[in-house]
């Protein structure tokens, strides 16, 4: 996908460049952005080297000049780490990124982390006259590499405005959820109902062919009443009902196990903070706290392995 960029294209740095965050940043090349990079893959940096990126040494060699900074983590520690420069940190630190960041900076975070986090990096970085917003993703490594992801966002009005049109050279679906913190909190919502469905899917599944039904026969029945539900359409998890998911290619790519369980944890934490009940979020997320033990790397349907071991034989 290509739009036309602005004439004051601004400059890019994009820090992590892993499943999601590489094709990301390809996409903003791809619309003409100057973009130029960091993470800690040699490897990583140089596919993006590859595609038109310029690459860096560090996260503060990076946004020398940048006019936009995006970051794409793994973790609440990583964003803090990044930005206030300290794992722990609640305050900013002289290794932290905002200290390094001109006012007027646009940092846009498509971390998936605890909205607490989320929202005391925002304001850090409100105090030293820098934009911020959340923007985690939805639509996994096929829509980072397709440019289709849907970005929910989490910000002030200036700063959602500013980002954007940067966000529409990666993502299909941009969604404005409210203040800082708000774009995890829709995102946790979202990925907590998801590990609920699949959950309850693959149970569903189980019971009918342990009773001797055909998974396809059963999936085609419910998807036409009124079990019908996007992991069952879309990303049935029983080998061999649909040919394009990663149950039927050994539970490989995807959205692997450990992230689920992450998100669902993410939840559960967020529910704590304002005791909020999420007893059939708890219940997913206890089936995803065994099954990580074994099976991490998996995509999140191969859940399906709780209730019959067979499939991932």
């Amino acid at each position: 996908m290509t739009q036309n960029t602005p004439k004051d294209t601004p400059k890019i740095a994009f820090i992590g460049l892993g499943n999601m965050g590489g094709p990301m940043a390809k996409n903003l090349l791809k619309n003409g952005y100057q973009v130029t990079v960091y993470d800690l893959s040699e490897a990583a940096q140089q596919q993006l080297s590859d595609a038109g990126a310029s690459t860096s040494s560090s996260p503060k060699q990076a946004v020398q000049g940048a006019d936009v900074v995006i970051t794409m983590l793994p973790a609440s520690k990583h964003v803090n780490t990044v930005y206030l420069g300290d794992a722990e940190a609640t305050h900013l630190t002289a290794d932290g990124l905002l200290s390094e960041l001109p006012s007027g900076t646009l940092v846009i975070d498509s971390s998936t982390i605890d909205a607490a986090a989320a929202r005391n990096v925002a304001r850090i970085a409100t105090t030293k006259g820098i934009d911020m917003v959340d923007a985690p993703v939805s639509g996994g490594t096929a829509g980072a590499e397709a440019g289709t992801l849907t970005f929910i966002v989490g910000g002030e009005d200036s700063a959602f405005n500013r980002a954007e049109p940067i966000l529409k050279a990666m993502g299909k679906n941009i969604f404005h959820a409210g203040s800082n913190g708000a774009g995890q909190v829709a995102k946790i919502c979202n990925n907590m109902l998801l590990g609920i469905l699949m959950s309850g899917t693959a149970e569903a599944l189980n019971l009918g062919v342990k009773n001797g039904l055909d998974a396809k026969v059963l999936s085609d029945i419910m998807l036409q009443s009124s079990g019908r539900n996007w992991t069952l359409e879309v990303y049935n998890p029983y080998p061999g009902v649909s040919e394009t998911v990663p149950s039927s290619r050994g539970y490989s790519g995807g959205f692997m196990s450990q992230h689920m369980h992450k998100d669902l944890h993410l939840a559960l934490q967020a529910a704590e903070d304002i005791n909020a009940e999420v007893p059939m979020g708890a219940q997913a997320a206890a089936l995803y706290d065994e099954h990580i033990k074994e099976h991490n790397t998996k995509d999140f349907s191969s859940i399906m392995a709780h209730f019959d071991s067979s499939v991932l034989r």
